[in-house]
């Protein structure tokens, strides 16, 4: 029986083939190909029992007259005559696939490409979305050979069976538990879980690939970015490319999908699954796709979240928060700030792309969620001049800077951190009383009006070199463009009710410094103030 799709032929082999049915085979294959033009001939094996010689020379000059020939489903002892008898050497022969089925079976993670199923105590399937899935398969399998070779805990495929109309690999995972199937269960087990993926997490980005054996992440990402662009404003769009383009380039492992239904905890061993998006590029990479799956998707409707992890959003915020502090070593809220605004950047960049490829926006839901990464995005933007951060705690611990929210209430911690260094320094109490008085006049002035009526971040850098000694203190904010210098000093000799309100901190900044400078570049208000002893 022959079945026509496209440029190919495809005739279903049964029974027997042997001398005596050979002769009336080979005429009903050709008849099936004639007039087809040029055709990839297929020959189905799923039925065929056994083949003898007079069959296999039928084969052979199928071979010589099309020259691609293609004989798929082979059982094991058909595949085995065929393998010995050189056949599939010449040509492309394919395995039948023993068939599995999933109904009933527990869902123990997902990813963008697949689903996983435990089929019994000691085996999982990762069946794949894509029904034409051998491709998938097959480099998913290169790439956890690669990742394991490099020392990253993952599994490897032992064969690969029919679920349905799709493919699937099977796996053994003895006992084998998501993060998320655990989080669901035992959320007190929240530490425990932050600190395995962590560890997975630090394993990858400093693990470097070969040369060439894994694409870059970047080079997707600016392709959303280049859509992206289109749908913002064109000084905003034309920044975020270029803070994309400006993320330095990294050889490091990124998974691309490491979120808690990719991560699994079989016995004792905790390891990665999904290793299809495997990749190299620098660490902004790997968090955006995570932030994406805790936050991203779900931020306007956060069952999304719930249906697809199986545990409350609230959970995940928890678990999102506690990895960035967990990772970067810090709990300082100013620092998880900062990089995770980078972070939410690249990742709306990504999801605006996401929503354009999967026509979310055709339903109102998805109008909506679009609207709002819009909307965010829009607000990060102006805010960022990189979106580069450090991954090792000591790396962006900048002993010499402060950065928080330039709020009065912070007064305290602004005045601390100077006098620290200033001491440190071997700066005296009396130059140290008059920075502070410079500094306390400086940062009131910025907490109360560089982003009224909203709230912004200030930064507050402490410097000292040359002989004499001299210190610098350097105010940075992107709040309104404002040079406090050009406002005239008031007329101290008139009275208190003749007298302007305001104009006082600088004037007096001005007194006790040995000089005052500003400037704005790069969307930031950035003024200095020096004290030589």
């Amino acid at each position: 029986m022959a079945e026509n799709n496209k440029n190919t032929v495809v005739y279903r082999l049964c029974g027997r083939i042997d001398s005596g049915n050979a002769p009336q085979i080979e005429e009903e294959i050709l008849a099936s190909l004639a007039g087809k033009g040029d055709v990839l001939p297929v020959l189905d094996a799923e039925a065929l029992e056994y083949i003898s010689s007079a069959g296999l020379r039928i084969i052979l000059r199928l071979k010589k007259n099309y020259g691609d020939v293609k004989i798929t489903n082979a059982n094991s002892d058909i595949y085995e005559i065929l393998e010995m008898t050189g056949f599939s050497e010449i040509m492309q022969v394919e395995k039948a696939y023993r068939r599995v089925s999933v109904e009933g079976c527990e869902v123990v993670g997902e990813g963008a490409n697949g689903k996983v199923y435990r089929v019994d105590r000691d085996n999982v399937v990762k069946v794949y979305k894509n029904a034409d899935a051998l491709e998938d398969i097959k480099h998913e399998r290169e790439m956890a050979k690669l990742a394991l070779i490099l020392g990253i805990p993952t599994a490897i495929s032992y064969d690969v069976v029919r679920v349905g109309e799709s493919y699937g690999s099977m796996f053994e995972l003895l006992d084998a538990r998501s993060f998320s199937g655990i989080l669901a269960k035992e959320p007190d087990r929240i530490d425990e879980c932050v600190r395995e993926y962590v560890k997975i997490l630090k394993k990858l980005h400093s693990t470097h690939a070969p040369e060439g054996r894994l694409p870059r992440i970047k080079d997707r990402i600016l392709g959303a970015a280049a859509y992206t662009k289109e749908v913002l404003p064109a000084d905003l769009g034309d920044k975020l490319v270029q803070m994309i383009e400006a993320i330095p380039e990294r050889d490091t492992l990124i998974h691309g999908d490491c979120h808690t239904k990719n991560i699994v905890m079989a016995g004792d061993e905790v390891m990665l699954i999904d290793m299809d998006t495997l990749s190299v590029g620098h660490p902004v990479f790997e968090f955006m796709r995570m932030y994406n799956s805790y936050i991203g998707y779900s931020e306007y409707d956060s069952k999304v979240l719930e249906d697809f992890q199986g545990y409350p959003a609230e959970t995940a915020r928890v678990f999102w928060k506690k990895t960035l502090c967990a990772y970067f070593g810090t709990d300082d809220e100013d620092v998880i700030n900062s990089i995770e605004e980078k972070i939410r950047c690249v990742s709306y960049a990504y999801l605006i792309d996401w929503s354009r490829r999967h026509k979310a926006a055709e339903t109102e839901r998805g109008r909506l969620t679009c609207e709002l990464w819009k909307k965010r995005i829009t607000e990060l933007i102006p805010k960022l001049d990189s979106l580069d951060f450090k991954t090792d705690p000591a790396e962006h611990e900048d002993p010499n800077e402060l950065t928080l929210e330039a709020e009065k209430e912070n007064l305290n911690r602004v005045l601390e951190f100077v006098d620290g260094r200033l001491e440190s320094l071997g700066f005296p109490p009396k130059a140290q009383m008059q920075i502070d008085l410079a500094v306390e006049e400086i940062f009131i002035n910025i907490a109360s009006y560089a982003y009224a009526p909203n709230k912004g971040r200030a930064t507050v850098r402490v410097e000292a070199a040359g002989d004499p000694l001299t210190a610098t203190v350097t105010f940075i904010d992107r709040g309104i463009p404002y040079d406090p210098l050009k406002k005239a000093d008031p007329d101290v000799t008139l009275s208190a009710d003749e007298r302007e309100i305001g104009g006082l901190g600088i004037f007096i900044a001005k007194k006790v410094m040995d000089s005052i400078a500003y400037e704005y570049k790069n969307g930031q208000n950035i003024l200095r103030i020096k004290k030589t002893i």
